[in-house]
């Protein structure tokens, strides 16, 4: 991840998302920040240690990016690729986030 992941294959393999389309028109649409600053294109590279943070369905979830992803893989997996930074909530609520 030395020059990071495209954050909607990042969204889509963290499971926030159902598909990596959908992960884009997140993004696109406006709902997505890397360290405080709005994402304008899907293709925006996202490095290990940026805050990430999103909305959907009217709910906010901050993240922390642990690792890349490799594949889209079990929620367990998942859970790995990102630490909650969200108050009094767990990776396990984090990752039973809805899925647009």
């Amino acid at each position: 991840m030395a020059d990071g992941q495209r954050i909607d294959k990042w969204l889509w393999f963290c499971r926030f998302v159902k598909s990596r389309s959908l992960a884009q028109a997140l993004v696109e649409q406006g709902a997505v920040r890397v360290n405080r600053v709005k994402v304008e294109r899907p293709s925006l590279p996202v490095k290990h240690g940026a805050v990430v943070t999103l909305t959907v369905h009217g709910r906010v979830s901050v993240v922390r990016v642990a690792a890349a992803g490799v594949r889209r893989g079990p929620a367990v997996e998942a859970r790995g690729l990102y630490v909650s930074l969200n108050t009094g909530e767990t990776g396990r609520d984090a990752a039973a986030m809805p899925q647009t």
